[in-house]
């Protein structure tokens, strides 16, 4: 069975009962790290923490894992291979993603049981055998341009925002389809091919690519841009953000939310600090990842408990691609990652010591790339060079997270041709 067909929700489920850490889409950063240690424990192999969320779909990541990756995950559930886990699973629908648990065999009755029982389980075999002739039947053969799909936001900008798929899809040769609204192949609903319309919340703002896919593959795919309508200040929470507006969060001429208007909301500081993000995703105009300078100056402003590590992330969205420039508390490099359009290291294997910083004061950072090399600055130092590996894609918006909360004092992102600067 190829990668693209593998269970992987079910084999999630089993990583959640199997870890006794429960439900998965609660798991930080840290249980990540945590998991690829015990794995390499277990195998003898490693599988990056990065890796793992993008797999558990944290991250975003078009590609497939490969076979080396899903082997060890098995193998690390007691499984010889993934090619062993897999066909525990048989799939509703052969051409379809929809997987299901196959049937433990029937056990064997005294000659005492019910005549009727025995019955009702040859008819019930005959009519495995019958669905099962059927399925063997050769499918019509799917053509892209049978099939329509379009969408359109409720708001132009501004979160959370509902968007409205239109979709024909009553040439599919199976009874539903499936709607992806993002990368997320999570975010996947499957619909009534006799339907015309399904409507999805988004909670973020961000470069999305909607699919419209009929027997496991992608039929339509459309761009999907939803942008925040400037600084947006948000408090991560399951299942919803809470959302402020960019006057609750300005102090001092700096965009700043304090734990005071936090715990307004009811929001618990410990003792699991909640992340703050700062969020501001529009159209800059011709900008990309390959020729650009970006500045900014920021400020963790929590580090009580549960928050020592000060983990902060600065990120800079593009279309399909992201970003992400990690700062935090100097003890606490181990667990960062950076990653760049393409480019990625993780602080488990490397040295990521100069990405820790002293947050008692503004750390100004500065980010230079040009012809597919970059370069990062922290506290007016150049700390990291990137060679190799950076793809070119256009930016569409700037992000800052903080564990706790945090502060920026101002941005700025140009290219010659582009040059957005605010001061707050």
């Amino acid at each position: 069975m190829p990668a693209q067909e593998l269970p992987i929700t079910e084999l999630i489920k089993q990583y959640e009962t199997y870890t006794g850490w429960g439900d998965s889409a609660n798991w930080k950063n840290q249980d990540f790290i945590n998991l690829s240690e015990k794995i390499r424990e277990k195998t003898g192999a490693s599988i990056s923490h990065v890796t793992l969320k993008r797999i558990w779909g944290k991250v975003k990541y078009d590609s497939l894992p490969n076979t080396y990756t899903m082997d060890t995950l098995v193998q690390f559930l007691g499984y010889e291979n993934f090619r062993v886990f897999s066909i525990q699973f048989v799939p509703v629908d052969k051409q379809t993603e929809q997987y299901q648990l196959k049937p433990k065999p029937v056990k064997k009755h005294s000659r005492s049981m019910p005549y009727a029982l025995g019955v009702l389980t040859l008819v019930g075999i005959l009519l495995v055998v019958i669905m099962a002739s059927r399925s063997e039947l050769p499918k019509p053969p799917i053509v892209a341009k049978d099939y329509k799909f379009s969408s359109k936001k409720v708001i132009t900008s501004g979160l959370p925002n509902s968007v409205v798929f239109d979709f024909d899809a009553t040439r599919s040769p199976y009874d539903s389809v499936a709607i992806q609204q993002s990368w997320d192949r999570h975010l996947r609903v499957n619909v009534s091919k006799n339907d015309r319309q399904h409507t999805s919340i988004y909670y973020f703002p961000d470069f999305y690519y909607a699919k419209l896919i009929v027997g496991g593959k992608i039929v339509k795919q459309h761009e999907l841009f939803v942008e925040s309508n400037g600084w947006l200040p948000i408090v991560e929470k399951q299942p919803v953000p809470i959302y402020y507006k960019k006057k609750d969060a300005m102090v001092d001429g700096k965009l700043s939310l304090l734990p005071e208007k936090i715990k307004e909301r009811n929001i618990a500081m410990q003792p699991t600090p909640p992340y703050v993000v700062y969020t501001n995703v529009t159209n800059f105009g011709e900008i990309y990842s390959n020729d650009f300078t970006f500045e900014t100056s920021v400020k963790n402003n929590y580090s009580e408990g549960a928050a020592a590590c000060r983990l902060s992330t600065v990120y800079i969205l593009c279309k399909g691609t992201a970003i992400w420039i990690p700062l935090s508390s100097k003890g606490c490099v181990s667990d960062l990652d950076m990653y760049f359009a393409g480019y990625e290291v993780s602080g488990k294997k490397h040295d990521l010591s100069a990405f820790g910083v002293d947050f008692e004061k503004y750390v100004p950072l500065k980010i230079e790339s040009h012809q597919g090399k970059a370069q990062i600055y922290i506290d007016n130092k150049l700390v990291y060079t990137i060679d190799k590996g950076i793809g070119r894609a256009k930016i569409i918006g700037i992000v800052f997270r903080f564990q706790g909360t945090g502060s920026v004092d101002y941005v700025r992102l140009k290219n010659g041709k582009v040059n957005y600067d605010d001061e707050f």
